[in-house]
């Protein structure tokens, strides 16, 4: 069994306007890098549109009616101030969530190993009923609801090592003692949430905040031992991987000192949680990076760990 990745044309399609960090480029650098000769075997996939029903698992349906009626027929809108929309954002956004829903069935029905899904808007920061920080609908939440809902299975864990805290994913965990979210991010930026005490309901929240200009012996620590242990504990039947590259040391958004070798190394860490506990099911999902070039070599040492795995 491969590696699957699924994308979608009109993930690049989103055009958030001019300037904007969140832009095209960003997935037709990740593409670029997925189609070198190291990944000729990854098995392509094209995403399919999540459904109402789908999206309903996770998020209001009068906001998702508000989200597609925002839509422009041209030009842009805002869903917040970060957050803007164009013509084909609606579709994009689809076909987003709809690639991990595709991913977890593609995982649970045996047909791939694990699975990537090289994806725009991200997702980690939409909560039920309002857009935030670049996303419109939390596409790793609602793969985790399709994989509980349609698959039965009862422990979901999100991984999230994007450099800014995923608000929205943890909101949609922390009431639920079936659902564990982790997450690795720099302390005191956007959104401001994250801190060691917020622990959900049932102690199934961890954050592990790292200061600012921390590197590799911060971030492998903090992963080591309170993200992983935490994790290995809670013995997951799929790691759900929010996939955020902005940690970098190159990019423009953060002050932290990763390299591609950090999240490689997260990587291969976490599918071996993953392959104790959950049959090796691993779905992961791209979240942030907004250097290009980072972004790409980034991606690539994340997936080439998956297709080792």
């Amino acid at each position: 069994m491969n590696t699957a990745l699924f994308t979608h044309p009109a993930c690049i399609e989103h055009d958030p306007g001019l300037g904007h960090p969140e832009c095209p480029e960003r997935l037709k650098a990740v593409l670029a890098a997925l189609d070198a000769e190291p990944f000729h075997l990854l098995d392509r996939r094209e995403a399919p549109r999540a459904t109402l029903e789908q999206l309903a698992r996770v998020h209001r349906t009068d906001y998702i009616d508000h989200v597609f009626a925002s839509v422009p027929e041209q030009g842009h809108a805002g869903l917040d101030p970060d957050t803007i929309i164009s013509p084909r954002s609606g579709e994009a956004a689809l076909r987003a969530a709809g690639a991990v829903v595709a991913a977890v069935d593609a995982v649970m029905t045996g047909e791939v190993r694990n699975a990537f899904c090289a994806i725009r808007p991200p997702g980690h920061h939409a909560e039920s009923d309002h857009a935030m920080g670049f996303c419109l609908f939390n596409n790793v939440a609602v793969g985790a609801a399709h994989a509980r809902a349609v698959h039965g299975l009862q422990r979901l864990a999100i991984i999230d090592f994007d450099v800014h805290h995923g608000n929205g994913s943890q909101a949609f965990c922390e009431h639920d003692p079936g659902l564990f979210y982790a997450s690795t991010h720099q302390f005191q930026t956007f959104p401001g949430t994250g801190a060691t005490r917020e622990q959900g309901d049932f102690g199934n929240i961890v954050n592990a905040p790292l200061p600012a200009m921390s590197g590799s012996p911060e971030f492998r620590h903090a992963m080591t031992r309170t993200v992983l242990s935490a994790l290995d504990t809670f013995a997951p039947d799929m790691v759900i991987i929010s996939a955020g590259f902005d940690g970098h040391s190159r990019d423009p958004l953060a002050t932290l000192h990763l390299t591609e070798d950090d999240f490689a190394w997260a990587t291969r860490k976490l599918g071996e949680i993953a392959r104790r506990h959950a049959n090796s099911r691993v779905v992961s999902a791209l979240e942030g990076g907004y250097n290009f070039h980072a972004l790409a070599a980034s991606c690539a040492s994340h997936v080439r760990e998956l297709m080792a795995l």
